[in-house]
């Protein structure tokens, strides 16, 4: 295992047991977070993405402050929902987070999950093209996305322009020269994932893939992430490619972690539909003490495979706590597992 970052769903609520009741205070405490997360040592700060909820949606200004305010730690989404997203905008907004941050954005994008509303894509403009179903409408958005961090122009420039032009055609600026190499695809199949191999993106795998064969959940994100690194290979690629896995992880530490998550309940996987035809597997959720939950972690397949571990993390409760659920992890449990 070689980083450990953190990734927020961003809930807020107007509840009074939740320390986020606004859009405001998802936003400042993720990057407070952040800025802990990198004072404790942890490797990447992640953000999930999501439309018309209470929960965050526009990654990139929330991307480049948290760059503007820390320095070494990775910055990353996971996952970016592609139906949504015009590629051209996204390639021009991308491009000056990164550059902010120092080119620390690991970004990782993928065709989206179950909705709050229906076909919430057509809202922002988006339809599939004939014969193109939404996830087939994600991917192409996608393809188009990782030709334009390439750099290379495409648009004829004026020949009276406002300003000089660089001769040939013109490329979106600005552009950051590696961030192509740091796009992830979430995969929540053996087939997607095979694929975002052969386009040369990075993995990210989260708690919920296809059930594709009936076996433990980590099991089959193993054989995943083996099925990527085969197709990574017979590709070509020059570069080594990255893996995540994400886990929901309590190290019971004392009586708030044991009152909050000790009670048990999430330790096996769950099974069900997401849609009418799709089959998924949900896995489990780990709270123990440390020396368990080591022994458990252990015999997690995937994590074993992954080179990268996202801890999803409870943000409704609070920078503090939250920091101090991270900094119970990189202390006690990640050194066995071979962090450092």
């Amino acid at each position: 295992m070689k980083k450990i970052g953190f990734l927020s769903f961003g809930h807020w609520t107007a509840s009074p047991q939740s320390q986020t009741r606004s859009a405001a205070d998802t936003l400042l405490q993720s990057i407070d977070l952040a800025v802990a997360a990198e004072q404790l040592g942890a490797d990447g700060a992640y953000f999930r993405v999501h439309h018309f909820a209470r929960q965050l949606a526009s990654p990139f200004p929330l991307l480049a402050a948290v760059g503007a305010k820390t320095s070494r730690i990775e910055i990353g989404t996971a996952v970016i929902d592609m139906r949504y997203e015009n590629p051209l905008y996204m390639a021009e907004d991308a491009g000056a987070a990164d550059l902010i941050s120092g080119q620390r954005l690991q970004l990782g994008i993928s065709r989206g999950s179950p909705e709050q509303v229906i076909d919430g894509w057509r809202y922002f403009g988006f339809q599939p093209a004939d014969g193109e179903s939404d996830a087939d409408m994600g991917r192409r958005h996608a393809e188009v996305f990782l030709d334009l961090l390439r750099g290379r122009g495409f648009a004829q420039p004026n020949p009276r322009p406002m300003f000089p032009n660089p001769a040939g055609l013109l490329r979106l600026e600005p552009h950051s020269e590696s961030l192509r190499e740091r796009i992830w695809w979430g995969a929540g199949s053996n087939a997607t994932a095979i694929w975002a191999a052969k386009l040369g993106m990075n993995l990210q795998s989260s708690t919920l893939k296809s059930d594709e064969t009936g076996e433990a959940f980590h099991i089959q994100q193993a054989a995943q992430i083996r099925a990527y690194r085969a197709a990574w290979k017979e590709a070509g690629h020059a570069r080594e490619p990255r893996i995540s896995v994400s886990r929901s992880i309590i190290a019971l530490m004392n009586d708030y972690d044991r009152a909050y998550f000790g009670r048990g309940g999430e330790g096996e996987d769950q099974v069900g539909f997401i849609d009418e035809r799709t089959r998924a597997i949900f896995g489990r959720s780990y709270a123990a003490e440390p020396d368990a939950l080591i022994e458990q972690l252990r015999a997690d397949e995937a994590i074993a495979e992954a080179d990268t571990l996202l801890l999803t993390v409870p943000n409704q409760l609070g920078v503090e706590y939250n920091a101090h659920v991270i900094e119970a992890i990189l202390t006690h449990v990640a050194p066995a597992l071979g962090w450092r």
